[in-house]
């Protein structure tokens, strides 16, 4: 196995706790089916109104108006900018020191898919992040969303590394498996301890 060179992470879910948490707690306020947010959000992951988005194909307002209408045609009601809100999430501070340890001694990439900052909002994510990534790779501004292979090909590209040798954490497996398929090392983030003492092994040094 080729040695460890770069240290992939995904934000949500990984430095920050999951939104799947809020999303849980949404539905259950507002009367929704079980894991009714997620089903919509996997229904033709590829086209719909939550991966146009990410991918910044479509305004804040737009995605709102289209997701509310997925919604309504799968039989529920919901407000987006309520939906929205849930995926701020805490910070996991062990991460953050796990990332600082990784950037003292390999290459860092953030891997995010994410949605184009409102005017109005604050960049909080990079800003908490700032200076720990040698990389930042973000789906609203280069137009790919995980798990479409190109985005970890453009972030090996960018960080100047094979897929052999590199290590990817993040919270989904279905972002994971193309990354393995490429070659990478992948690290499924369910528990955060767990993940960090996979991620030990796999680089050889400390990173609590």
């Amino acid at each position: 196995m080729a040695s460890i060179r770069a240290a992939l992470f995904d934000f949500g879910g990984v430095i920050s706790t999951s939104p799947f948490e809020s999303f849980a707690r949404y539905e259950r306020d507002r009367g929704l089916p079980d894991g009714f947010l997620r089903g919509l959000n996997a229904t033709n992951h590829d086209t719909n109104a939550w991966a146009r988005h990410e991918r910044n194909e479509v305004s804040f307002d737009e995605f709102c108006d289209a997701y509310e209408g997925e919604a309504l045609a799968a039989g529920w009601t919901i407000d987006a900018r309520e939906v929205m809100a849930c995926l701020a999430g805490d910070i996991r501070p062990e991460m953050l020191e796990a990332i600082a340890r990784c950037h003292e001694h390999l290459k860092t990439a953030l891997i995010t898919n994410n949605i184009a900052t409102r005017p109005e909002s604050d960049d909080t994510m990079l800003s908490i992040v700032d200076g720990l990534f040698d990389v930042v790779i973000e789906s609203s501004k280069t137009g790919l969303r995980k798990p479409d292979p190109r985005i970890y090909e453009l972030t090996c590209e960018q960080l100047q590394v094979e897929p052999s040798e590199v290590v990817f954490l993040d919270d989904l497996g279905i972002n994971l498996k193309p990354a393995a398929q490429m070659g990478m090392t992948t690290i499924k983030v369910v528990d955060p301890d767990a993940a960090l003492a996979q991620l030990e092994s796999v680089v050889g040094f400390s990173v609590r």
